[in-house]
């Protein structure tokens, strides 16, 4: 009997009504720049809808190019619920949202359960935001896809690159790292703290990268180690923040769209 990670902020972070999901996710598509090569990886944020919607369409719209091509999706993101020792894989078969459920890869899950980094734990997946608002996105641009979930929680750089290597695979697999920026700063100071975490990625400097930049840094610290390695090349495609998009300027989370490609 197959066994399904339900939504848990569908009603919150997005509509619980799948007509209206659908239309939302297309009109922020709809608004975004399409016209994108085909990156090997992607971050994008994964706030609210109303806040951090238009900017992950941006991150996703050149997909829609690419439907046919993406079989399998990496995504990797903070455990924000659950305290995690490592990277927490699930051992459900589906993810589901309002749009359908999406199949699990099992079987890489399975390839990489001798990594000393990796646990299963379905707990910390549960309610975990992260990864759910990035599904719709993906439900609506590809045609047939599977997803390797990933909650990082106390780990290294290097975990998490090194089980990027053993997901990496050829343009079938694509890889996105969920993760927002600078969070509840006055808008000048967000500014600021994005254009720094904007360079720190720009020129692959994990170092660079702290952790008032972002709050899935470690993900995007392991992402930046392996694309230094592997001289992928960064692009930044959208930069806003809550105080742009649907809240006052007084507090703001940043929220930034990049695609990395292979040379």
């Amino acid at each position: 009997m197959s066994t399904i990670r339900k939504a848990a902020v569908a009603g919150s972070f997005y509509a619980d009504n799948k007509e209206q999901l659908a239309h939302d996710v297309i009109g922020f598509l709809n608004n975004a720049n399409a016209n994108q090569s085909l990156p090997k990886a992607i971050i994008a944020p994964h706030a609210g809808y109303i806040y951090s919607g238009p900017i992950a369409a941006s991150a996703y719209a050149c997909l829609k190019n690419y439907m046919q091509q993406i079989k399998r999706v990496v995504l990797i993101g903070p455990a924000h619920r659950c305290a995690v020792n490592g990277l927490a894989f699930p051992s459900v078969d589906f993810f589901a949202t309002p749009l359908g459920s999406i199949k699990v890869d099992k079987e890489a899950i399975f390839s990489i359960t001798k990594n000393p980094a990796v646990i299963i734990d379905d707990e910390a997946h549960a309610e975990e935001h992260c990864l759910e608002v990035q599904l719709p996105f993906l439900q609506i641009l590809l045609k047939s896809f599977s997803i390797v979930p990933i909650l990082v929680g106390q780990a290294t750089p290097a975990m998490v690159s090194s089980t990027l290597e053993q997901l990496w695979d050829g343009k079938e697999t694509l890889i996105i790292i969920s993760s927002d920026l600078s969070h509840y700063y006055k808008y000048s100071e967000a500014q600021r703290l994005d254009e720094a975490a904007v360079d720190a990625i720009l020129n692959l400097d994990m170092h660079a990268l702290g952790e008032q930049n972002a709050c899935g840094r470690l993900p995007i610290k392991g992402l930046l180690q392996i694309a230094k390695q592997k001289k992928l090349i960064p692009k930044l495609i959208d930069l806003r923040n809550s105080g742009d998009t649907a809240g006052s300027k007084d507090q703001v989370v940043g929220y930034g769209a990049f695609h990395f490609y292979e040379e």
